[in-house]
Parts: structure tokens; sequence; C-alpha cells
């Protein structure tokens, strides 16, 4: 073929759109840009330069990656993919860089551009300004916000309406909950919303110190007390003086050590090591831990009037895999404290990592999510989070029900989601649709359509709880 039959060739497979098509795109809501078989940009409607901040004037007849500028340009180009495999992408979240430096959340879809003999002559791809959704999602973050807490699972709900009268008392508190569930945070809330917020709050973990230790930590002690004590020093209880004393896996704790502790709390009184003099201790008690005390009574390893004594409030904190629908409010909002501590701008999780967060148990609780989200940060270039930022333990996993594996069909695990859902809330309907976020009518049809009839359909034990 000759330059000029080479030139006409090309310009016949230039996208073009007709007159009317073009008044239509431009009068819709959402951007839309199409580009040729060279990647460079053949139309560019109205909403595309006001979420883009680039008039169409510029941006036609430039490489899309130059004038969209989104994260997935250089590593997983969305349109790219579209025209290598002829399939579309759908509501892909992705960020922009606009052209004023400012970054703002998208969504992308894509799909092959032919002419009238169904020929393959470019791409368009239609995105959509997520901005406004984003504010609105921060907003209603700070809603379910009760200090440094963030939650809007019924149990925590509950467990927060009673805590403001729970610290005004001078009550001590016994805070049960496993490894990592934010037993010293909800111990700060106490202490904050409590008369004595103005003093100080002081936390010791009795589990991480031996015995000797501890017992000089806790009650402090006099020059020559002991071999190297050359000085006397404060205890944790002098030091906590007219504010909160935090004990952390006080089910640690030996029972010779619990003797003295059980002395302090009935006199309100105690003797640093190798002193007679008796210091009185004006100090609230909040204790913690992630055993249970009541076995521990009843194998003798835990004195029964020191469980008692700490155990007049009794707070218990459910796992993070019992309040799975907090893990996208807990995610936002460590990557906000992350963003700023960091100078990164990460605008929170794909879809695609969402989905891996909330099949995922987190047996590390509240701990193990934080740490998930540190290592994020360090892979995650800009935009949003990914699957391939996450660590190969969580991207290896697979949904944990029996028989749903990767050639799974979409209403199996759609009918999984909806059992998993189920269960989590107890096999109340409405609860369950509104984590899900559907209507009930909705969540019984879906549950028409999949068999659903109770656990037992689902492979899980059989259900008593009352339909609501």
């Amino acid at each position: 073929m000759n330059q000029v039959g080479a030139m006409t060739e090309s310009m016949r497979k230039r996208p073009e759109l007709s007159p009317q098509t073009e008044i239509i795109l431009n009068s819709i809501a959402d951007g839309v840009f199409t580009v040729d078989l060279e990647w460079r940009i053949t139309f560019f409607n109205r909403a595309a330069e006001v979420i883009t901040g680039v008039p169409a004037s510029e941006a036609l007849g430039k490489l899309c990656c130059e004038v969209f500028r989104a994260t997935v340009c250089e590593s997983t180009c969305v349109l790219k993919f579209s025209l290598e495999t002829g399939r579309p992408v759908i509501n892909k979240s992705v960020a922009i860089l606009r052209s004023d430096g400012r970054e703002i959340p998208i969504s992308v879809s894509t799909a092959l551009l032919r002419d009238e003999n169904g020929e393959v002559i470019g791409g368009v791809e239609t995105f959509r300004d997520l901005s406004l959704v984003e504010n609105l999602r921060r907003e209603i973050t700070r809603q379910y916000q009760f200090g440094d807490i963030i939650s809007k699972s019924p149990r925590m709900m509950k467990l927060l309406a009673i805590l403001p009268e729970v610290a005004r008392s001078e009550s001590t508190v016994l805070i049960q909950g496993e490894s990592g569930t934010g037993k010293e945070l909800l111990s700060r809330a106490v202490h904050s919303l409590s008369p004595r917020a103005k003093g100080p709050f002081v936390a010791l973990n009795c589990g991480a110190l031996p015995d000797t230790l501890l017992e000089s930590e806790l009650f402090g002690h006099v020059a020559g007390a002991f071999t190297d004590a050359k000085k006397s020093r404060l205890g944790r209880f002098a030091m906590a003086e007219k504010g909160t004393l935090f004990l952390d896996e006080i089910g640690d704790i030996s029972p010779a050590l619990q003797v003295r502790l059980l002395r302090v709390l009935e006199e309100r009184a105690y003797e640093p090591l190798g002193s007679s003099r008796t210091v009185k201790a004006d100090v609230r008690i909040v204790t913690a831990t992630h055993r249970d005390l009541g076995v521990m009574v009843e194998e003798g390893t835990f004195r029964k009037d020191l469980f008692y004594r700490i155990n007049v409030v009794k707070l218990e904190l459910p796992s993070l895999a019992e309040r799975k629908e907090d893990i996208p409010l807990l995610a936002e909002h460590f990557i906000e404290r992350l963003n700023r501590l960091r100078n990164r701008n990460i605008l929170g999780l794909s879809h695609e990592a969402l989905a891996i967060f909330m099949r995922h148990d987190w047996p590390g609780n509240i701990r193990e999510l934080e740490n998930v989200l540190e290592y994020a940060f360090i892979l995650c270039r800009g935009g949003l989070i990914e699957p391939a930022c996450l660590p190969e333990s969580l991207r290896g996993e697979v949904p944990l029900q029996a028989g749903i594996g990767a050639a799974a069909t979409l209403q199996e695990i759609e009918k999984q989601a909806i059992g998993q859902a189920l269960a989590r809330n107890e096999w109340r309907k409405m609860a369950t649709a509104r984590e899900l976020g559907i209507d009930k009518n909705t969540l019984r049809r879906k549950m028409i359509r999949h068999g659903i009839t109770g656990p037992e359909s689902c492979g899980m034990p059989p259900d008593t709880s009352p339909d609501d």
C-alpha cells in the first residue's frame, strides 16, 4: 500500500461520531472520550473537560495517558485491556490527576468502538467523578465515630451507648476482648469521659514484665530495696494519682501479685518496695484481658475475690470477624491517618481490595488490619489500593465456604455472600439487608432465587432465631 493509501486507511479507521451523537454525549453528566487505534483522543465531551480540567481543544489528538493521567495508565490500563481482549470493563475505581494537580477518585467503564461493518476502530471510555460520594462517605464515617473509636456494629453501638455512664462512675472496669480489638483505646475513652479526664492516664501491660519488675513498676521502690535500686522511683500507681491506671492483660499476673493488687483495691493504699510507709492511692482502675477470668477462677489460677473486685463493670469487645461491617470505616480511618503521617494521598481501597478485606477473618483483629494497610502504603504508588498492594497471605485466600472456588459462578458467589451476611446478623433479614445495602424485599427475592430457606440450605447449623 502506498503512502497515500496508508493515510486514507488510517483516516477511515479513525473513530468519527455523528453530530447527533456528539450532542447527546455533550449533554450527559459522565465524562466520555474516544481513542483511535494509536491511543490518540478523537472525542472529548464537556463533562470530561469539567472532570479533568482539560479543554477538548487541548485533549484532541493527544495520547489518552497524557490527558487522563489515571493511576492505571502505566500499569493496568483499562482501555488497553478492552482493546486487547475485546471485553468491557465496568465501573472500575481509579484515580486521576486533574490539570490543577488535584487527585480525584473516579469510576471508569470501557468498551470497543466499531464501525458500521463491525470492525474495531478504537475504544470508548466513560468515567464518573466520585468526589461527592467520597465526601459523603467521610461524613458518614464521622457519624459513626465515638472519640477514636469507629463503629456502626450493633454490638459496638450498644457498648458505646452505655460508655458515658460507665465513665462517670468510679467503678472498676474490666474490658474483655481478643488481642488487637482495641482494649486500650476503649480504656482511654473511659478515662476521657470521666471526671478524672484532666488527670493522667497511665497504662501498663502486665503480661510484658516478670513478677519482680512488675511489682516495682506498679508500686515503685525506695533506694536500696533490691540490687541496683540506687535511688527511689515512683510506681504506676503514684504516676496515675487522681487519674486512671489501665492494667492490660491482668490475667497474666501471678497469685502473689494478685494478693497485693487486691489489697490496693480494698484499702486504696499500698507500700512501695522496701518501704514500710503506707501511701494512699486516689486512682481509678481499668483492667483488660484476652483470657476468660471466670474459667481461671474455676481452675484456681485467678483469685475469686480479686475477680469480683475488678469485674464490677464488664465491657466485652467483639472481634473484627464479628463486626465486619466496620471494616470499610476502619480502613478509611487508618488510610486518612497514614496519609497525614506519610504525606501521601491514597484515596482508599479499590472494590477488589475491599472484597478481599471483607472475606478475610482477621485473626489479629484491628491491629492486623492496620498493619496490612501500612504494608499496602509501601507498595501503592497513588490512587486506590489494589489487590497487588496487599500481602500475599491475603491475596492468596479463597472464600471460606466449601464448594466455592475460582471457577464459581456469580450466582454461587452471591449465594455465599448472602448466606454469610445472614449468619453474621443471626438471620435477621432487616439487619442483613442494611449490611448488604439492599432493600429487605430485594433480599427476600434473592433468597428465594438461590433457595436460601435457612442455615441448613447454606451448609450451616440450624437457626432458632426469630424472623424479623
